[in-house]
C-alpha cells in the first residue's frame, strides 16, 4: 500500500510494504518486501532498504545508505551522509553507511558518515553514532558507549 498522500518515484517498492502519508521516496531507491515505512519520512535516490524493515516517523535516510533486513530504525533518525557538509557543494560519492540484518536503532540517533552497524547490534534512543558498531551489542548515550 502506497498512501495516496505520499511522493513514491520508485518503481522498486516490495510486495507488502507500507508507505504511509507525507513520505517521499526517489526514482532509483530499492526497499524490499514487507516494510513499514511510516508518515514523514525521505527517502533519497542511492538507498537501498531490505525485507521486513520498520522505519519510524519522521526518519531521512539520504544516500549511500543501505539497511539489511529486519532492521528497525526509530523515529526522527536521521543519516548523515557528508563529514564536511557545505550548502551547492554535492559529493560525487557519498560515505557509506550500513546498517546489517536485525540491528535496532533508537528513536532521535544521528548516524554519521562511514558507519556500519553489526548484526543485531542495539543503539539506544538519543545516541549520535561515531564509530562502527560491533554486531550483538547494545550502545547507548550522547556519543555511543557500551551499556555495563
Amino acid at each position: 500500500m502506497i498512501h495516496t498522500l505520499s511522493d513514491v518515484q520508485s518503481k522498486n517498492i516490495g510486495k507488502d510494504t507500507n508507505i504511509w502519508q507525507y513520505c517521499v521516496v526517489l526514482p532509483d531507491a530499492v526497499i524490499g518486501d514487507n516494510c513499514n515505512i511510516c508518515s514523514h519520512c525521505f527517502i533519497e535516490n542511492d538507498v537501498k532498504i531490505g525485507s521486513n524493515v520498520t522505519v519510524k516517523n519522521g526518519v531521512y535516510i539520504y544516500d549511500g545508505v543501505t539497511v539489511e533486513d529486519d532492521v528497525f530504525i526509530g523515529q526522527n533518525t536521521v543519516f548523515c551522509n557528508d563529514k564536511y557538509p557545505r550548502s551547492k557543494h554535492h559529493l560525487e560519492k557519498y560515505d557509506e553507511i550500513i546498517i546489517k540484518k536485525g540491528a535496532s536503532v533508537g528513536a532521535n540517533c544521528s548516524i554519521l558518515p562511514g558507519i556500519t552497524i553489526g548484526e543485531n547490534a542495539m543503539i539506544g534512543a538519543g545516541s549520535v553514532v561515531t564509530r562502527d558498531v560491533p554486531a550483538n551489542s547494545l550502545l547507548v548515550g550522547g556519543v555511543v558507549k557500551p551499556l555495563k
